[in-house]
């Protein structure tokens, strides 16, 4: 059976740590070039202080970014989520949301930069905001991408 967008989305929100981690993830674009994702701040994913708790925040950014790149480069990559970084700017309550895009032509950057088996680290950012609109925080995440070494054996 071939992944589609949807059935992603639907499997990646069922999923037990995104279930129990209040992470939503609301979309995927059927050309793989964005997703969004939502928090649910609730009693399981707040801190002391009853505002979102920074791992659950983590959480939802964690995958997105390398599934895009993955999924708009197809089988022959190897394709990974490495780092992480996230700037807190204010309390998160309520309904937070991500927006997750990596367009085709930066894609198209790394598969040339990948070619031959060489190792690409590219950061990717994005904004986590609330009900609102105002920005809760700043993330980045580093992506690590390489040619598969089948296919660049039978380039060779």
């Amino acid at each position: 059976m071939r992944v589609t967008p949807r059935r992603l989305a639907i499997g990646m929100s069922l999923w037990i740590p995104n279930l129990f981690s209040g992470i939503r993830i609301r979309h995927f674009s059927d050309d793989w070039t964005h997703a969004t994702v939502e928090l649910h701040v609730n009693v399981l994913t707040r801190n002391y202080v009853k505002t979102a708790f920074g791992g659950s925040m983590s959480a939802m950014t964690d995958p997105y970014f390398f599934m895009l790149v993955m999924h708009q480069l197809g089988r022959d990559y190897v394709v990974w989520d490495t780092r992480g970084e996230i700037e807190f700017l204010k309390p998160g309550r309520g309904v937070l949301t991500a927006e997750f895009a990596v367009n085709p032509e930066r894609v198209a950057e790394i598969r040339v930069s990948a070619r031959g088996g060489a190792k690409v680290r590219e950061w990717f950012e994005t904004v986590i905001t609330d009900r609102d609109g105002d920005v809760v925080a700043k993330v980045r995440r580093e992506v690590y991408i390489r040619e598969k070494k089948r296919v660049t054996a039978t380039r060779g």
